[in-house]
């Protein structure tokens, strides 16, 4: 197979796995541990800390000031400052990040359908008695979803959910499982009202094309897989007609939080992700893997033309060594590596 030179990364991406699957399966590097934190690029981290403390549960366990080329090199921004929150919500880490300067704000032209849509599900004990969305309707939010939260079909398993949007735009997703549904970890204490976070959702052209990614490339495995349509499915996505084959893969760990692919087969009109997004764009989220090769991944990757967005392999101190690369759809992801 010839890869023109002309060819966009992307189009590269997928090009070059089409290669690697056929000629090496057998020579894959060891891939991600686990999703370590998601990582929120936001307008101020008070505010986002404010909105995810008081209408979703989380608490906050780090703050930090950072600024200079250390910092700003491994997100692929030549210079630059920045304030951090981290949030917890049991086990799971999220950590807002507010750049000086600020790049280009949330796209206002967005939809469910769009390529560089991408929530992360917080799993809730109880939808609608004394409940998660009542709570957060203390804090104020912009709805996805066409109404309240809705429960699926039952060949969707009947889970409870509803989709909106953070002061900034950044779209979430509440998730109620009922009983025998998702992961054991789920089915805890009725103590808490919000319970972790259960994976993050991201738009994709094609699932099979980003199966071979991040399954065959960064070593997670699939999970389940559904195909959701119908009146419901469409009010919980704001979107009418909507057909969309979801693909859920966890870590080899299979403990925190996993990925979710959305390919939408209808309506077939999601936008791509911008080629200019940079980390400082309020659209910017980027999943943190933690990774037992990074070198030998890092291999693999150029073999399949992955675009980078950080320069290359960066020391961060600390015995902690990362890199921040982009999936075949431009989904921002960042492996890091702890030296023992």
């Amino acid at each position: 197979m010839t890869i023109k030179t002309a060819m966009s990364p992307i189009m590269r991406v997928g090009a070059a796995l089409a290669v690697l699957w056929t000629v090496a399966p057998a020579a894959l590097a060891r891939g991600v541990v686990e999703l370590e934190r998601i990582v929120v690029t936001v307008s101020d981290v008070d505010r986002a800390q404010h909105f995810y403390r008081d209408g979703l549960g989380f608490e906050t366990v780090g703050r930090a000031e950072a600024e200079g080329e250390g910092f700003a090199y491994p997100v692929g921004l030549r210079d630059g400052r920045a304030k951090t929150r981290s949030i917890r919500l049991w086990r799971e880490e999220v950590t807002f990040v507010q750049y000086e300067p600020l790049g280009k704000p949330f796209p206002a032209a967005r939809g469910s359908p769009d390529l560089w849509f991408q929530h992360f599900a917080i799993v809730v004990w109880d939808m609608d008695r004394d409940s998660a969305y009542a709570r957060l309707q203390q804090v104020g939010f912009a709805s996805i979803s066409e109404s309240r939260p809705v429960t699926l079909a039952p060949a969707n398993g009947s889970v409870r959910a509803f989709k909106f949007r953070d002061p900034d735009g950044h779209p979430l997703e509440l998730l109620y499982f009922p009983p025998g549904q998702g992961r054991a970890v789920w089915s805890g204490s009725a103590d808490k009202l919000f319970l972790g976070v259960d994976h993050s959702a991201i738009g994709v052209a094609d699932s099979a094309r980003s199966e071979g990614f991040y399954e065959k490339l960064l070593g997670m495995a699939v999970a389940y897989r559904s195909l959701n349509r119908g009146p419901t499915q469409e009010s919980l996505d704001g979107t009418f007609g909507t057909v969309v084959q979801i693909t859920g893969l966890l870590p080899p760990t299979q403990s925190g939080p996993g990925v979710e692919f959305l390919e939408y087969r209808t309506p077939a009109t999601g936008r791509p992700a911008p080629v200019d997004t940079q980390s400082n764009d309020i659209v910017h989220v980027e999943l943190a893997f933690e990774v037992d090769d990074l070198d030998g991944l890092i291999a693999k990757l150029r073999e399949v033309h992955a675009p980078y967005a950080s320069p290359d392999a960066v020391d961060l101190g600390d015995g902690v060594r990362a890199a921040m690369v982009r999936d075949p759809d431009g989904h921002a992801f960042v492996l890091e590596e702890r030296r023992r």
